[in-house]
């Protein structure tokens, strides 16, 4: 079956109007990008190289730069923390449980043994710092 063909090349002299359009949408459109909320905590994580992990069972813990507790995406008090992290700790009993810690490279480092010692009083022994890969160096 052969179909008609009616389109011709096009001769005449582009119209600007819209690309003009879509420049000042893209424009508007990354403008109003930065203006948009992001929700949750800002961490800023320290860099490091080839750290281990772990395979057992882990409980994460974030800590901004102010030195507040974050479980489970809530802020929490440190003596509610502690239940918490007791009671996850039962819930792992055959194995030992290990806290990753996500602190904000901005806090003290008394702020970071507080929550290590914290979690050593609910029977966590086994803690982790979360880090972020380095970047890449540029290969010559």
């Amino acid at each position: 079956m052969k179909f008609p063909r009616n389109a011709r090349i096009f001769r005449g002299q582009l119209d600007a109007a819209p690309f003009a359009a879509v420049f000042f949408l893209l424009l508007m459109f990354l403008a109003l990008s930065t203006r948009v909320y992001t929700p949750g905590v800002h961490l800023q994580l320290p860099t490091a190289d080839e750290l281990p992990g772990t395979a057992g069972p882990t409980v994460a813990v974030a800590m901004d730069a102010n030195g507040r507790l974050y479980y489970e995406n809530q802020l929490i008090e440190p003596q509610r923390l502690h239940d918490q992290l007791v009671s996850a700790a039962l819930e792992a009993a055959p194995e030992p449980l290990t806290l990753i810690m996500e602190i904000d490279r901005m806090a003290t480092l008394e702020m970071q043994m507080r929550l290590t010692l914290l979690a050593r009083e609910a029977g966590i022994t086994n803690c982790s710092l979360e880090t972020l890969p380095r970047p890449l160096a540029a290969h010559p």
